[in-house]
């Protein structure tokens, strides 16, 4: 017989997050602040999705599991403050893996530890979506980086294609939440 996991309640756990610059400030090195800054520097929004952003009316409370240190989460996590920044109903609170293990263990994705991992709730509490820990964008450039030209997705955007469109995909999660 499998043990039964307990049921953590999730938008109660929101409560205790931790906001972007302190949940840096709480859980990282200076190494990892400059690492988020910088990649927080070079995400930059279209007019077309601070329109969508702008469009936002409800509130719309964002759970996101992370570690400062994580490569993935550098990479993710500073285009969530951008959305923030465009569409101020967006409450991002952030929880680190390693500190809050009834999370992570609410949050595994196939059977892994995995970060970053979002939770989107509506208004009244109720969870709405969860997804991560890669869009769909970066999985294809990691095969393309494995298996060469051999697996083209046919697929390349701006100056800085996986960046593009690892904030657009994240961008489609928060307007379909």
């Amino acid at each position: 017989m499998t043990p039964r996991r307990r049921q953590v309640n999730l938008f109660e756990k929101y409560q205790q997050g931790l906001r972007y610059d302190e949940f840096l400030k709480r859980f990282g090195t200076e190494v990892h602040e400059k690492r988020w800054r910088d990649l927080h520097a070079q995400v930059t929004l279209t007019e077309a999705q601070r329109n969508i952003l702008g469009s936002f009316r409800r509130q719309m409370p964002v759970l996101c599991l992370a570690g400062a240190w994580c490569g993935d989460c550098v990479n993710q996590c500073p285009i969530f403050e951008h959305f923030a920044a465009a569409a101020p109903v967006i409450q991002v609170l952030y929880f680190d893996r390693d500190a809050h293990a009834d999370v992570q263990q609410a949050l595994q994705i196939n059977a892994g530890n995995r970060v970053p991992v979002v939770v989107f709730f509506s208004e009244d509490g109720a969870e709405v979506a969860r997804y991560g820990e890669r869009t769909l964008s970066k999985y294809r450039q990691m095969m393309r980086d494995q298996a060469g030209a051999s697996c083209p997705t046919g697929i390349t955007v701006g100056k800085d294609p996986l960046l593009v469109q690892v904030t657009q995909e994240w961008l489609n999660e928060f307007e379909r939440a």
